[in-house]
């Protein structure tokens, strides 16, 4: 089955989330509602989507990631700021954070992939926010080339939490798009 299809063929209850991200059996693993968190970041609302099925699927707290100073709507400008950011390993100052962020047992954590990586303003979600002892569930988006090193870079951040395996799909991509329009507008 397609990726993009995983989502609509679950049956949208927490345990079909847990056990189709983790191949944790409901019996082995039940989740309490009201203890799990959707955290995510989405500039271009591709990851927003698939947060919001989680968070009614599962019942849980929705909490988007936001920068203190918003990306540029630009993409190319935001796509060479997260270069320099990601090449100097600068953490952007985030908007706000999670009030308590240890009532919460699992972490649904959503983020695109930018540069073969996760994004800088992930790595400062996660260096604001300890989630040792947590089950963290990532769902990510990509224009096509895969999860780069993001995996890695979350089992870095966060080595004392039990990291399960990702939900990924290809999402509609700005670049392809741009390079799309682009031609289009040199043929007229």
């Amino acid at each position: 089955m397609p990726r993009r299809n995983l989502l609509k063929a679950l049956p949208l209850t927490a345990a079909g989330l847990v056990l189709a991200a983790s191949g944790t059996s409901a019996e082995q693993r039940p989740v309490e509602a009201g203890r799990i968190l959707v955290a995510y970041y989405s500039r271009t609302g591709n990851t927003a989507v698939i947060a919001r099925q989680i968070r009614r699927a599962t019942d849980a707290t929705l909490f988007e990631i936001k920068t203190e100073t918003p990306y540029p709507e630009d993409y190319q400008a935001t796509v060479d700021q997260a270069r320099r950011e990601t090449q100097s390993q600068y953490l952007p100052p985030l908007g706000h954070f999670v009030a308590d962020i240890g009532r919460y047992d699992t972490v649904y954590l959503g983020m695109p992939i930018w540069g073969m990586t996760a994004p800088p303003v992930i790595r400062s979600f996660l260096r604001a926010h300890d989630l040792s002892g947590k089950v963290v569930i990532p769902f990510i988006t990509h224009g096509g080339y895969g999860l780069g090193n993001s995996i890695d870079v979350l089992r870095a951040h966060m080595p004392d939490a039990t990291l399960r395996p990702a939900f990924s799909m290809e999402a509609d991509q700005e670049r392809r798009t741009l390079d799309r329009v682009s031609g289009w507008l040199a043929e007229n």
